[in-house]
């Protein structure tokens, strides 16, 4: 008869538990789930550095993003309590310093899209009646503006 094959999760989870380790286990799952928890973009600038009883200290890669963070810290603290299922932190912490910001996590940059010679020539023939210089030149710059937005809804 086969044997049932269970995660390695249940029975480690049993033994911490038995140990009183298992609240700590469920506090280290941010570290994990810290980006799905606050997003891309915070996740970008700032990452989860240590838990010490309810007290989470993030690290920042700028002032800018700590200030912001600072602000941020009551929804960041929901935000985490949703995402662990309990409310595992009270209170944030924020120091200045290096952030991981690998090729996979970074978001993607698309190259700059262009006009060709064609479009100009197309734009030129828009305005080649509008007599005053500066509207001409603000309406080639719309019109322009307008062909990249297009040509980039295509790719």
């Amino acid at each position: 008869m086969a044997r049932k094959i269970e995660k390695i999760s249940v029975p480690l989870g049993t033994v911490l538990a038995k140990r009183g380790l298992g609240g700590r286990l469920k506090e280290y799952r941010i570290f994990g789930q810290w980006e799905k928890i606050v997003g891309t973009v915070i996740a970008l600038h700032a990452q989860p550095l240590s838990v010490r009883g309810k007290t989470l200290s993030v690290v920042v890669d700028s002032s800018a993003w700590m200030q912001q963070l600072t602000m941020l810290k009551p929804e960041i603290i929901r935000k985490v309590t949703r995402g662990l299922g309990h409310a595992a932190i009270e209170r944030i912490t924020l120091k200045i310093g290096p952030v991981d910001v690998s090729p996979a996590r970074s978001p993607e940059r698309t190259p700059p899209v262009t006009l060709g010679a064609e479009e100009s020539r197309v734009i030129e023939d828009y305005v080649r009646n509008v007599q005053d210089s500066d509207a001409r030149e603000v309406i080639k710059r719309v019109i322009a503006k307008d062909m990249v937005m297009r040509k980039k809804k295509k790719t």
